[in-house]
């Protein structure tokens, strides 16, 4: 089935076209300056990029311009629209509303309204793309997949927070995770490269500008690093990762922020960033480091050292762990940090083959022979596993 992925932003559109069985992809892009004066960058595998300035005041025009491009004789790669068989959208926040990927109707919208105090910055961007289909193509399927879904299957024991227990129950204060699209590829691909245990304990390591860590057993969530919003866990891009809330106080009263500021500070300015003083891009920490600059080696130390210990904590609280998997920007391709991260944990039953983890970007068991614990880089590809809901959900 033939599946057009959306990914809304405030002021940009991702998109992909590709088949449901198989993953082939037909087309790519990205619709930016939405709202500004508009700019669509199409990609056609085999073909010369396509960059065209058109006008975009809001998204419909965006998704106007996506399928006008598909559409195109030179440029296109379908006929007719008629050959999209159904819209799947990437939405980050589903709250408690949401525990699986559903097709989209008035009652998923108003759900997916309802979580836009858990999700202020994505949730009403998704809402734009998903309307703006709508608008456009109202009898096209369209599906709704959640990066929050897949870490509901955590116990309370992981998700509640200790504070008073009234926010839970009043305001849907939990742990909710994100990247979850990406923890289900790529943990689901584990257990396969496992050769399909019965019983599976699997660490999956998003690490990129936004990083996160997952303990998955028998392919369900049991926790993950972020929490109530993306800003948990440990040290990101810019993101500070978890901090003493005490912190927030003492600065806020000594230099007049505000909340938004202060929050500002922990989401734009930490992070390997607030570090290092040099970059949120890791290769500018390496370039930096290898020329001698003590913060940006301290900033590279921090994350290592976070991450190894959060790998600790989640073999401990699954009794065991069986594989250990490197997804994402910086755990696909940063064969020197994957190899640091896992230095020490001989303990564990991890040896990892220094010749085999020299790759990147492709999908290999790197486990030295005779290692306990699989160490496996698996690519993420969450707009297959968004086509396939999509897909499986239009079929029934």
């Amino acid at each position: 089935m033939k599946i057009l992925i959306i990914n809304a932003g405030s002021s940009s559109l991702k998109y992909q076209f590709m088949e449901s069985e198989g993953g082939e992809v037909f087309a790519k892009g990205l619709c930016e300056r939405i709202g500004i004066d508009g700019r669509l960058t199409h990609k056609v595998p085999g073909r010369e990029d396509v960059k065209q300035d058109i006008p975009m005041p809001t998204h419909s025009e965006a998704i106007q311009a996506v399928l006008d491009i598909m559409v195109d004789p030179q440029k296109g790669v379908i006929a007719s629209t008629d050959e999209i068989a159904a819209v799947g959208h990437r939405v980050l926040h589903g709250g408690m509303a949401f525990t699986k990927s559903c097709i989209i109707d008035d009652a998923c919208i108003a759900a997916i309204e309802k979580c836009i105090p858990l999700g202020p910055l994505h949730n009403p961007a998704n809402l734009m793309g998903i309307r703006a289909c709508q608008a456009i193509m109202p009898n096209t399927p369209q599906v709704a997949v959640f990066d929050t879904a897949f870490h509901m299957t955590m116990p309370p024991k992981a998700y509640i927070y200790a504070i008073p227990y009234e926010y839970y129950e009043k305001d849907d204060v939990r742990r909710y995770g994100f990247h979850g699209t990406s923890h289900r590829y790529v943990s689901a691909r584990a257990i396969d490269m496992l050769g399909n245990p019965e019983h599976s304990k699997v660490i999956c390591c998003h690490l990129g500008n936004g990083s996160s860590l997952s303990a998955v057993v028998d392919g369900k969530c049991v926790d993950t690093t972020m929490g109530l919003g993306p800003l948990a866990g440990f040290p990101m891009g810019t993101r500070s990762g978890d901090v003493d809330a005490t912190i927030l106080e003492y600065l806020m009263g000594r230099y007049g922020y505000d909340i938004k500021e202060m929050l500002n500070i922990l989401n734009k300015k930490s992070g390997v960033l607030g570090i290092s003083g040099v970059s949120s891009d890791f290769r500018d920490l390496d370039d930096a480091a290898a020329q001698g600059n003590e913060r940006a080696a301290l900033a590279l130390e921090k994350f290592v050292y976070e991450v190894k210990k959060f790998i600790g904590a989640y073999a401990s609280a699954m009794g065991g762990v069986d594989a250990i998997v490197f997804t994402a920007g910086i755990g696909e391709n940063s064969c020197d940090l994957r190899q640091k991260i896992c230095e020490g944990l001989s303990y564990m039953g991890v040896e990892m083959d220094a010749e085999k983890n020299n790759v990147r970007g492709k999908e290999v068991d790197v486990s030295a022979a005779g290692s306990k614990v699989k160490v496996f880089v698996i690519p993420t590809n969450e707009e297959l596993m968004i086509a396939m809901d999509t897909a499986e959900l239009c079929k029934k």
